[in-house]
């Protein structure tokens, strides 16, 4: 009997070092540093290709985005996005960016088949993160200079609801079911629930004084 030898994948963690301008690579099995990728300016924020192929880098400090092959650990492509950029989300299906750009008020959309920017959408102040709904309909970017959050259609890419939300709006997560997005008011002490289906504001839970909330994420139920 003839038998195919199993293929042994390592789970990797990769870590943006602004201070060096690299991105580290960590076998989670050793917690041992393998590579160490030098790509560009103040890399900030990383996303990961559903088929876990290609990481994507923003680089906050030279308006770019570098490309990781995950197999060669390796830049292959660098992509420049006219803002600096800072958020950024992969749709669902694996196609598309979308790139916060923070000095510029607009969202680069990207086409991963051919890294490069096939759109840009301008939104409100100071856009800092964007989450994208399950289905891979529509973009919610929080807006932290207009405390706003932008809704934009993903087939169009054109903005289709602006939501007041409170002051300083950062992270913005969505629940697994789409119904809702929560977004933290940095300055406001609180998070925002807005429901995805009318894009207005339902609830607001507060949260400790002066804590400050930056980031969220949501935990699928088990």
């Amino acid at each position: 009997m003839i038998t195919t030898p199993s293929i042994i994948y390592s789970v990797l963690a990769y870590v943006a070092n602004p201070g060096n301008n690299t991105v580290s690579i960590i076998d989670i099995e050793t917690n041992l540093m393998t590579y160490n990728i030098l790509v560009r300016s103040i890399p900030y924020r990383l996303a990961i290709t559903p088929d876990g192929m290609r990481i994507y880098v923003t680089n906050y400090g030279d308006l770019t985005i570098s490309v990781i092959d995950t197999i060669a650990n390796a830049v292959t492509a660098t992509i420049f996005t006219e803002g600096n950029p800072s958020g950024l989300a992969i749709t669902p299906d694996g196609t598309h960016i979308y790139v916060t750009n923070e000095d510029n008020n607009t969202i680069s959309v990207i086409d991963i088949a051919t890294n490069t920017v096939i759109a840009t959408v301008y939104v409100g102040t100071t856009p800092n993160e964007v989450a994208i709904t399950p289905d891979g309909k529509y973009t919610y970017v929080t807006n932290a200079g207009s405390d706003n959050v932008s809704v934009i259609n993903t087939n169009t890419n054109k903005v289709i609801s602006t939501i007041s939300v409170g002051y300083k709006p950062s992270g913005v997560a969505i629940t697994p079911d789409g119904n809702h997005a929560y977004v933290t008011n940095k300055f406001s002490d609180n998070v925002s629930v807005i429901n995805t289906a009318t894009n207005t504001v339902t609830s607001t839970t507060d949260i400790k004084s002066n804590s400050f909330p930056i980031r969220i994420l949501i935990k699928n139920g088990m």
